[in-house]
């Protein structure tokens, strides 16, 4: 597989070329990548799926080793593995020399990045790496380079030749070193069925932690929320149940044995009002709450809730159990209250409508 130099143009300098001829050029350098993926895709073969199983079955840590530019992709590779369930380190080549080696344990599987497959650094680390580890991974562009040589599995991207102009700053290499680390990270966490809930606790932080954490993290606890008897009147529930702090909009109503069994919101109230129907606030509550309830189970994503939230245009959305007995409400001030400033794309909040 190669790739070829894209050509400069005809005066010998981007900087005196026009605009078109300069973003002509950028343009270039991502399709000559894309077609050398789209090339290593086809010509992968199964020794990457020896390798995921390999991670997969790892007792100990995956320890990622390289260096400079294969180094920096080592460093993603081990943080994509940690981050979607497989525990790994990373080990800088030519730090390992230097006493960082005690890193490796004899139930380590280690994978080495070089695409010449000859850094010295790299090279000279593979008998001490062999002898400490219980198996060595490369990922190399020949299985016939010193350092596939030196290990049990060669993952081969196959020989490129550098995009740039000079055929010399890595470029296409490091673009399939990359896509190849990641198809053996994500293989292996799907292999291992590693799930958006796992996913979710190894990123508790920002945007995205607060889109992959439980309704229950941010759901209105049942002590903070409006609950009565469907059987109780109206103005009973009214009068009974308000509850200090930020109140919500919306009361939830349960049968005999405890399960939701409809919702009476502040939009049903204005309604009986509207239509003169101040008799019914003294009938029981059942007869003009909304029975057909939208709610979601105890340990839902938020990122569910906020779907339903926009989908269905309401403002409240009752959390329950498994028996369907309430638990939480989500109340929509809550969750417009989390979502950061800078999200350049924040989830789509529709007008509100009454539960129907």
């Amino acid at each position: 597989m190669s790739a070829q130099p894209i050509p400069k143009p005809a005066n010998d300098s981007l900087a005196a070329a026009t605009p078109i001829e300069q973003l002509r050029f950028a343009r270039n350098v991502i399709r000559v990548e894309g077609q050398h993926l789209t090339r290593l895709a086809a010509e992968i073969d199964q020794r990457i799926v020896t390798a995921a199983n390999q991670l997969l079955a790892c007792k100990g840590s995956v320890i990622i080793s390289g260096i400079g530019k294969a180094g920096i992709i080592g460093q993603k590779l081990s943080a994509t593995l940690s981050s979607t369930g497989t525990r790994s380190h990373f080990l800088h080549s030519a730090e390992a020399v230097h006493g960082d080696l005690g890193k490796v344990q004899t139930d380590d599987v280690v994978v080495v990045l070089s695409h010449s497959g000859k850094t010295e650094e790299v090279v000279r680390l593979l008998p001490a790496l062999a002898a400490q580890s219980q198996s060595l991974i490369a990922i190399t562009a020949s299985a016939s380079s010193p350092l596939g040589q030196g290990v049990d599995l060669v993952i081969e991207i196959g020989s490129t030749q550098e995009v740039c102009t000079l055929g010399l700053a890595p470029s296409t290499s490091t673009t399939a070193m990359l896509a190849v680390c990641d198809a053996l990270a994500l293989l292996t966490s799907e292999l291992r069925g590693f799930t958006s809930s796992d996913f979710a606790r190894y990123h508790p932080g920002g945007s995205l932690g607060q889109k992959l954490s439980s309704v229950d993290d941010v759901m209105r606890p049942v002590g903070q929320c409006r609950i009565a008897s469907d059987s109780t009147s109206v103005r009973d529930v009214l009068v009974m149940n308000s509850k200090s702090g930020r109140r919500s909009g919306a009361v939830m109503l349960t049968d005999q044995e405890g399960r939701l069994s409809g919702i009476f919101t502040d939009s049903d109230l204005a309604r009986l009002l509207e239509r003169r129907r101040e008799r019914a606030l003294d009938g029981p509550i059942v007869e003009v709450m909304s029975s057909q309830v939208t709610r979601v189970r105890s340990g839902s994503l938020l990122a569910d809730a906020i779907q339903i939230l926009a989908q269905r245009r309401i403002s409240e959305l009752p959390v329950t159990d498994a028996n369907q007995r309430p638990v939480g409400l989500i109340d929509i001030t809550d969750i417009v209250s989390l979502l950061p400033n800078d999200e350049p794309n924040p989830p789509q909040i529709l007008p509100m409508r009454p539960q129907v």
